[in-house]
């Protein structure tokens, strides 16, 4: 017999998207340059202090224009005033500057103290830029003649930088809406396992993109139950593939769009079998339009762990006996330790089973213990995906899929907004980038 197990498929190379951050750092360089051009700077005599701060002081987002620029004036005065004193400290002694170690280690010894007084001053967050400009103003003594031209020339500098990248970051470069594509994103990618919420700072940026309008599916292994957990306070506009492609499922609604179910027969043969081997599994169903989940066979402690943290749900119902008869058989699951999960696995490829099944393993919350799920071959995420578009095209026929999934597993919350940033540049892409896409 011959089990359909999912894997991945390799995907040939693309290269990256142009980010936004990129961008904008180009352009608040190419301003700062511009800026000393047109005061009749050239070639090496154009400052190289304002492209530099620009490039440190651009960021991916603008939470609080006015905070921003305040901090990084903050942090410029506090440097270009550190250097200023330490100019004419070595004005006044000039033996501390006879020797370029000492002058070196005496600089050094300036920047540290320049760090310390942005802790002194509770706002490390300008501690950074106060030592890049202390840097600035000092690094060319002994030639410097005069020590505040010097400082206010650094100064201006920093400043120039610093508004450049303020202003290429407050301006909103053209870009524009992809609402004729849909956007697959997985759950795993936003949450570290089935049980945990989406992070606030997550959903809220899945909400605004919701908000605006764009179609975003949420893809997830598990049942529903899991998305009523996680994503209570999602606002989801597009139904969702749930059961690992085995199941569309809208939310708003609270149904189930579609199902692809086990034949009474295989279910039947499958039962006999596991029962045959003193397995204990669970069989998940549709009744009615809601999740009922029987289990059948002894538990061992291991699993019963995973099901006392499964029963703690209010979101799902645990039966025990029989299958209601008019309840739609969705997947079966057994639950065991890793390595005879493994050895079922690879032993049911020998039995007479009905060969209309797709197997998929994966590890369970308890440490050491994995699933075997048990689903039609026709139960597959590839057709959740097209039976969803199918739906949507019957009011946009133009709408066409795109996958955002993380390259890397999930850590911390910072994965889950990378790939909301990278969803919110596919949705909303800058207009000379559409064009492009559009092509392809």
């Amino acid at each position: 017999m011959i089990f359909k197990k999912q894997t991945g498929h390799a995907e040939g190379f693309r290269l990256p998207r142009l980010g936004q951050r990129i961008v904008k750092t180009s352009v608040a360089v190419f301003l700062c340059l511009l800026f000393y051009y047109l005061r009749g700077y050239s070639g090496r005599d154009m400052p190289t202090e304002a492209a530099i701060t620009a490039i440190i002081c651009m960021q991916p987002y603008v939470r609080d224009t006015r905070d921003y620029a305040l901090s990084r004036f903050a942090g410029t005065l506090l440097g270009a005033g550190c250097g200023l004193l330490f100019l004419f400290l070595l004005l006044l002694f000039p033996v501390l500057g006879q020797n370029l170690l000492v002058l070196y280690a005496l600089m050094a010894l300036g920047m540290m103290l320049c760090l310390y007084g942005g802790v002194l001053l509770r706002r490390p967050d300008i501690s950074g830029l106060a030592a890049i400009v202390f840097i600035c103003v000092v690094i060319a003594f002994p030639e410097i003649n005069q020590p505040l031209l010097q400082a206010l020339k650094r100064i201006t500098g920093v400043l120039v930088g610093t508004a450049s990248a303020i202003a290429v970051n407050v301006f909103r470069l053209p870009r524009v809406k992809r609402r004729d594509q849909v956007f697959f994103v997985r759950t795993r990618d936003l949450a570290p396992d089935r049980f945990s919420d989406i992070p606030a700072a997550a959903l809220f940026r899945l909400n605004y993109l919701y908000a605006d309008g764009a179609k975003i599916c949420l893809m997830s292994e598990h049942a529903p139950a899991f998305f009523a957990m996680q994503l209570h306070n999602a606002m989801l506009s597009v139904p969702m593939i749930v059961m690992d492609g085995a199941a569309l499922y809208d939310a708003r609604e609270n149904k189930y769009l579609c199902v692809k179910t086990l034949e009474r027969g295989q279910a039947e043969a499958l039962q006999a079998m596991l029962a045959g081997m003193g397995l204990s599994y669970f069989i998940y169903t549709v009744h009615h339009g809601r999740t009922c989940i029987f289990h059948q066979g002894p538990l061992r402690a291991e699993e019963q762990a995973v099901l006392d943290r499964m029963r703690a749900s209010p979101y799902r119902s645990y039966l025990e006996g029989e299958i209601l008869n008019d309840a739609e058989i969705v997947y079966f699951k057994v639950i065991d330790s890793a390595e005879r999960i493994l050895a079922l696995e690879k032993g049911l490829s020998y039995t007479a089973l009905d060969q209309r099944l797709r197997l998929v393993s994966r590890p369970q919350s308890a440490p050491g213990i994995s699933g075997l799920y048990f689903y039609s071959n026709k139960a597959t995420v590839s057709g959740a995906k097209d039976a969803l578009m199918a739906r949507l095209r019957e009011q946009e026929p133009a709408l066409r899929p795109v996958e955002i999934f993380s390259r890397t597993p999930y850590r911390t919350e910072a994965d889950a907004m990378h790939l909301l940033h990278r969803l919110g540049n596919a949705y909303e892409p800058l207009w000379i980038l559409a064009g492009r896409d559009k092509a392809k």
